[in-house]
């Protein structure tokens, strides 16, 4: 039978979800970095041309000293430093080493004292951003420099924001992103659990009426004359049609509130291992080890031997029905109890770990891989415990871990 989590174009999704959110992640991080590359050529030609506008200001000053009108310099200063780009930049005497002239930088309502602190602070941010424009002053009947002065400068605002821009857009889609994604697991979740639920309801109707009738049935052949003494017959029809309804109850409980009530542990497991036994191959050992017999936990029992017969039965089918299961009951100091089930089977493969709880997922050649999947959602939706994969050994074998709360 086709397996019903594999797509019509023969992609497992539920196999191979890690790779497909892999491919995503690789796509996502090409636009990413392609947005930040675009963009920062984008501020590189901004840089390039606030840096040209600066030297022809530069030589404008330069040229403007030598003449007795400074009516030039203060156009081009309004033009270029404040109007257009209301950029701040800072004169420095390369002799002294004095801030000179300076603008954009501080207010004049500010203390002198903070203005101060203003300038220094902003010099050194200049210092790191950009490399200064240097500004020699010729003297007009020697023409040799007799001064020398850098303008340290920052980015303008606008550039300032371009700069940020990708990494901000970035924010807001990876945050939009989390929320879909988040949105859609949810949806899938409760999609899931819908059909689970639906799947569970139906099997139990299905196998009320046939087991209404077993019932009659087993009363029947208890009153036949041939089967008088023969109570070895009828007692294991009865303790099958008693399994059938005990499995038709654990299908109700499913997509129900269950109740849960503090249990024996020992006993519960007890319990399923005594009705395994002599239903599965005779080379199977079974052990039950605790040092407290009288560890309670808070189970639906019939849910949770449910669990515990799973896991043994998935346990023979990797030792090939020879070997030995343990079983080892103990409490936390958590106020937890916890139940290792161990078979010698031949182990999981630790890149396969992570995947066995998901739908779809076997070893077998044939099963559509539901058994631990169910097992996993009885013990941490219906008892609010934990179930994983403690240790396993290719050749050695598998340990499960199931907690729950006493």
């Amino acid at each position: 039978m086709r397996n019903p989590f594999k797509e019509p174009l023969g992609i497992d999704f539920y196999k191979n979800q890690s790779t497909v959110k892999w491919m995503i992640l690789l796509v996502a991080a090409v636009i990413g970095v392609g947005s930040i590359i675009y963009t920062q050529r984008l501020v590189k030609n901004l840089k390039e041309q606030e840096r040209i506008k600066l030297d022809i200001w530069a030589e404008a000053v330069v040229f403007a000293s030598s003449t007795p009108d400074g009516s030039v310099l203060d156009f081009l200063s309004d033009i270029v430093i404040n109007r257009e780009y209301n950029l701040p930049i800072i004169f420095v005497d390369s002799a002294t080493n004095d801030i000179v002239l300076h603008e954009n930088v501080v207010d004049s309502t500010w203390s002198a004292a903070k203005q101060e602190r203003r300038l220094a602070r902003t010099l050194e941010r200049m210092k790191a951003e950009n490399d200064p424009i240097r500004m020699p002053f010729f003297d007009e009947l020697t023409n040799q420099i007799y001064s020398v002065q850098y303008i340290y400068y920052r980015n303008s605002f606008l550039l300032r924001q371009l700069s940020a821009y990708p990494y901000i857009q970035l924010s807001v889609i990876a945050i939009f992103g989390i929320i879909a994604y988040l949105a859609f697991s949810y949806s899938r979740t409760s999609e899931q659990n819908k059909l689970w639920v639906g799947l569970a309801k139906e099997t139990a109707h299905q196998l009320g009426t046939p087991l209404t009738s077993l019932m009659a049935w087993v009363e029947y052949i208890k009153g036949l004359p041939e089967m008088q003494g023969r109570d070895d017959i009828t007692l294991e029809l009865q303790k099958d049609v008693q399994r059938l309804e005990m499995i038709t109850s654990r299908f109700s409980n499913i997509g129900s509130t269950t109740q849960l009530r503090d249990e024996n542990v020992f006993e519960a497991v007890s319990n399923i291992i005594n009705y395994l036994k002599p239903r599965v191959s005779s080379k199977v050992e079974f052990n039950i080890k605790t040092e407290q017999e009288a560890i309670t936990a808070k189970m639906n029992r019939p849910l949770f031997e449910w669990v515990v017969e799973n896991i043994c039965k998935n346990g023979i089918d990797a030792m090939s029905g020879i070997g030995k299961i343990n079983i080892v009951i103990g409490k936390n100091s958590d106020k937890t109890a916890f139940i290792d089930i161990t078979d010698n089977g031949k182990g999981i493969a630790k890149g396969k770990i992570k995947d066995v709880f998901k739908p779809g997922f076997t070893t077998k050649k044939r099963g559509w891989g539901l058994g631990l999947t169910l097992v996993q959602r009885i013990i941490e939706n219906y008892h609010l415990g934990k179930i994983f994969v403690k240790n396993s050994q290719a050749d050695v074998g598998t340990t499960f871990r199931i907690i729950l709360t006493t």
